[in-house]
């Protein structure tokens, strides 16, 4: 049967399973790494007492609008995904899943996301289209430009001026620094999974800051997570938080030095592992602005 142009077929569980892996809801590293600097966008920007309304509709934006950058990743990618060895498996490559069947798909997850943020305000509506041109641009980067990181960066930090948005009305100058710090954490850590595929990306031709960086991989990596923890530093102090949340930062830095010593000799397994870990970091991050809103009455520094 076929509706709206989707083959449903006699084995539904299959065709459930093809389209959840599509969306990554077998992987929720991804998701939580969404989340955690989304959750401590709202938490800055209503200290401490987040909308319940915006909190909902904020967590559920976060996990469809995730899958749909998923999606579209795949889709841009089907035809270099058969050539790398992590992502050959993937249903579009696989024929599991059809190229239009993929395109749907993203755009069902856009309009979910969009009727989701219709029940916000006109400002945070505004920043959304923003938001959806970065997410859509994002994947098709890594053919003209070995910076698709920074561009990543960009779009997965710009939940941060929308939940501020939806919250408050309107956009501090401080939330921008939390931005560029949400941003240059993104740029580290999705560098590190770069760098699992290098060489596999270096024979199909994909370009990325893995490949740009060489040898300097780790280096600049450790640059960014430098330049991350100041904003996040100066974020802390733009918005008046006292002990707690710095000592949420200062478990971030411990964190970015683990990530640095596990990935040293640059072999895959190690730098996903090193990947991985920032699902920590962005909890911790989020962690030290719980402790800090209800513990830390009396700690301002």
């Amino acid at each position: 049967m076929k509706w709206l142009g989707l083959k449903f077929s006699a084995r539904l569980p299959e065709r459930t399973g093809a389209f959840l892996e599509l969306m990554r809801f077998d992987k929720p590293v991804g998701t939580l790494l969404l989340l955690w600097p989304t959750l401590t966008a709202l938490w800055l920007a209503a200290d401490g007492t987040p909308s319940p309304g915006v909190f909902l509709i904020f967590t559920l934006g976060v996990i469809v609008m995730r899958a749909a950058g998923c999606v579209i990743n795949d889709y841009a990618d089907r035809d270099l995904d058969g050539a790398v060895l992590r992502t050959r498996y993937r249903p579009i490559t696989e024929g599991r899943i059809s190229p239009h069947e993929a395109l749907l798909t993203f755009v069902a997850l856009c309009l979910v996301a969009f009727l989701l943020v219709l029940m916000t305000n006109l400002l945070t509506i505004a920043l959304s289209l923003v938001g959806l041109l970065l997410a859509s641009v994002y994947p098709f980067m890594k053919r003209y430009t070995h910076l698709p990181q920074v561009v990543l960066g960009l779009a997965w930090a710009w939940v941060i001026p929308m939940a501020f948005a939806a919250q408050t009305g309107s956009v501090v100058s401080g939330i921008w620094v939390f931005y560029a710090a949400v941003a240059l954490w993104t740029v580290a850590f999705d560098t590190f999974y770069a760098m699992v595929d290098r060489e596999d990306d270096r024979k199909v031709g994909i370009k990325s800051t893995a490949i740009l960086f060489d040898d300097m991989d780790l280096s600049i990596i450790a640059v960014l997570q430098g330049l991350a923890l100041i904003a996040l530093l100066l974020t802390g102090q733009s918005f008046d938080r006292g002990l707690w949340y710095f000592v949420g930062i200062a478990m971030v830095a411990v964190l970015f030095l683990y990530q640095q010593l596990i990935a040293r000799h640059r072999e895959p397994e190690r730098c996903f592992q090193a990947f991985r870990n920032n699902n920590w970091v962005g909890l911790a991050m989020f962690l030290g602005i719980l402790a800090d809103t209800y513990l830390g009455v009396d700690s301002s520094l």
